[in-house]
C-alpha cells in the first residue's frame, strides 16, 4: 500500500463518516490523487462509502447501515446538537421550541434536521398536544455514535458558517 493510500484509510480509521472535502482537507492532498485512493481502497475493501445528503462519507467495513447513517448525520453541528440537547434533558425529550431555542437556530433549520434524524431512526417525533415533542429514539446507542463523532476545528467552523447562511436566509425570507 502506497503512503498515501496508508494515510486515507489511517484518516478514515480514526475520522469515521469523514466526507470527501473533509478528507482533501484533512490530507493537503489534490482531489484527484485522493479520488484514486479511495477508489482503490473501495475496490480492495479497505473502506466503504455511503452518500448522505449530498456528501459521500467514509467508513471502515465495521459499520452497520445505521451507524453509517448515523455517524454521517452527527458530523454536521446542527444534528449533533439536537441529539446532545435531547440527551441531556431528563427523559431525552424536548418540545420543537425548547430545542430550537437552546441550540440557538431557526425552527425551519432545526425541522430540516429534525426530518433527517426522523428518517434515520434517531429521534422520534410525537405530537401528543398542539406542539411538536421530540425523543431520542435510541439513547445509548445514540450517545456511544456521539463518542465517535469529534469534528475538526476546520469542520466546526463550516458548520457555524453554514448555521450562520441558514440564519440571514431564513430572516430575509421574513
Amino acid at each position: 500500500m502506497t503512503e498515501t493510500r496508508a494515510a486515507v484509510r489511517a484518516h478514515v480509521v480514526a475520522t469515521p463518516g469523514v466526507h470527501f472535502n473533509a478528507l482533501v482537507r484533512a490530507l493537503d492532498a489534490a482531489t484527484g490523487q485522493v479520488q484514486y485512493h479511495v477508489t482503490r481502497l473501495e475496490r480492495d475493501g479497505a473502506i466503504v462509502s455511503e452518500r448522505h445528503h449530498g456528501r459521500t462519507h467514509y467508513f471502515e467495513p465495521g459499520y452497520d447501515a445505521f451507524e453509517r447513517t448515523a455517524v454521517a448525520l452527527l458530523r454536521r453541528e446542527t444534528a449533533r446538537d439536537v441529539l446532545a440537547h435531547l440527551l441531556d434533558s431528563d427523559d431525552a425529550t424536548a418540545t420543537a421550541g425548547e430545542a430550537a431555542d437552546a441550540i440557538g437556530v431557526a425552527r425551519s433549520t432545526l425541522s430540516y434536521h429534525v426530518d433527517r434524524l426522523v428518517d434515520a431512526g434517531l429521534v422520534e417525533r410525537r405530537r401528543p398536544d398542539r406542539r411538536v415533542h421530540l425523543r431520542a429514539a435510541r439513547p445509548e446507542r445514540t450517545a456511544a455514535l456521539l463518542a465517535v463523532v469529534d469534528p475538526s476545528l476546520r469542520d466546526r467552523l463550516v458548520d457555524r458558517f453554514t448555521r450562520l447562511m441558514d440564519g440571514l436566509l431564513a430572516d430575509a425570507g421574513d
